[in-house]
């Protein structure tokens, strides 16, 4: 089936943002990617929505990417989805058997109706033939848009509580230290969940509270009927423009400060310290090593190491990892060549994985995943999954999770302050 175009010239391009934001919540299904006008290289919109499910695949890990390269390859067109952390366990010989509050599946892509991209002003919707009628009453009922947050209640505060005790992070600290300092890793991202059971949220308020205090460049809201993705990730997991692959890994964090002196010395500290930047270049090697499975002779570099990208709450080190690819390399083998991202594992990849399994105590699920989409032309672009809230509107159950690199250099109190930086924000937009 053929996807038509259309073009519009926008006189208020934010306000018919929020016109659209607020209009896609009617819909069962849908995928809201917003860059929030963040300056960086690779940026390819200002927002699209992905809403109307045509068709769809949702699976567990079991042979989870060979079922969506067939799924791909069928529908040819533009795909928006997901891969879930647990994918690994297909890859590798690895298992998943800790808690699950939220149940999101393994894997969930789906061939939108309807296509909206915004960048620059320009509204291009992209929809398949058969729903060309409904697109000129969808724009008048965007740009009049008053819909309400259906069946959503106005947010209250909820209690949240920590899956892991302090005493108890720094237990499983010491023993993910042992493990490095014996040499069964280097590197290992290591998180712990806050949870609120009995909760009832409004989730567009809390994604738009979320991305107002972060702004960051892949921030997304997902809803999939009950279960709903916030997210206000800074950190991109892989994207492909024709044979180039983007990977840029995020691994060094520093709390931004009111006084602007004192905020350019700690982004400076964080640029030369040396356990922040050791995390960094491994995460690097590994995302070399990565992208060489898939890259032509000699084409994976280094275009930035350790720069420092700074966001609302937060400083970070990321660095950009490019390769080239031969043209004929399926997409989906392209992604699942770097699946899981190392920023959220670790290295060596598979030991730092089943350390993470023994020692963290709530199911990542969707955390550490990606969202993101495919295009006929076989290009892609995904998120990491992180700084985000998880929800499950059947079983009341809302999660988010934090983490962070841990080295031979690590010291728990540190590392554990890190953690209650990065759980600001999600504290924040949940009213707690």
């Amino acid at each position: 089936m053929k996807r038509q175009s259309k073009k519009i010239v926008l006189k208020q391009p934010e306000k018919f943002k929020s016109q659209l934001l607020n209009w896609a919540q009617q819909f069962d299904v849908f995928i809201w990617l917003d860059s929030n006008n963040y300056h960086q290289k690779y940026s390819s919109y200002d927002v699209v929505l992905a809403v109307g499910v045509h068709q769809n695949i949702t699976c567990d890990c079991s042979k989870a990417f060979d079922k969506l390269k067939v799924f791909q390859k069928n529908i040819n067109d533009y795909i928006f989805g997901y891969l879930g952390y647990d994918l690994k366990n297909n890859m590798e010989d690895l298992s998943s058997n800790n808690y699950d509050g939220i149940g999101f599946s393994d894997l969930y892509f789906f061939q939108p109706k309807k296509i909206f991209f915004l960048k620059k002003g320009i509204l291009e919707v992209k929809y398949l033939s058969e729903f060309e009628s409904e697109i000129e009453v969808d724009l008048k009922k965007i740009q009049n848009s008053k819909f309400k947050t259906q069946n959503f209640i106005s947010q209250d505060k909820i209690k949240i509580k920590q899956r892991v005790s302090k005493n108890n992070y720094s237990k499983k600290l010491k023993n993910i230290l042992e493990h490095i300092h014996k040499g069964d890793i280097y590197e290992v991202n290591f998180c712990q969940e806050y949870y609120a059971e009995n909760s009832k949220i409004n989730p567009l308020e809390v994604y738009q509270k979320l991305n107002e205090i972060s702004t960051p460049p892949f921030a997304t809201f997902l809803k999939i009927k009950d279960k709903f993705l916030l997210s206000a990730s800074p950190e991109r997991f892989v994207k492909k423009e024709e044979n180039k692959i983007i990977s840029q890994p995020i691994k060094g964090t520093a709390r931004r400060l009111p006084n602007k002196k004192e905020d350019t010395i700690i982004a400076k500290k964080l640029y030369h310290d040396p356990k922040e930047r050791a995390e960094n270049i491994m995460i690097v090697d590994l995302v070399r090593n990565d992208l060489s499975k898939t890259a032509t002779k000699g084409s994976v570099k280094v275009e930035e190491l350790c720069k420092v990208y700074s966001f609302k709450q937060v400083h970070q080190l990321i660095s950009t990892v490019v390769s080239k690819t031969e043209t004929d390399q399926n997409p989906i083998d392209l992604v699942k060549s770097l699946f899981p991202m190392g920023s959220m594992t670790g290295a060596p990849k598979v030991s730092a994985m089943e350390i993470i399994e023994q020692q963290e105590e709530t199911k990542r699920g969707l955390y550490s995943g990606a969202v993101g989409y495919f295009t006929p032309d076989n290009d892609f672009d995904f998120n990491v999954v992180i700084r985000s809230v998880l929800h499950n509107s059947t079983k009341l159950y809302t999660s988010f999770i934090v983490g962070g690199a841990i080295t031979s250099q690590s010291e728990i109190e540190n590392e554990y302050e890190e953690c209650m930086v990065k759980a600001e924000a999600m504290k924040k937009a949940l009213k707690y």
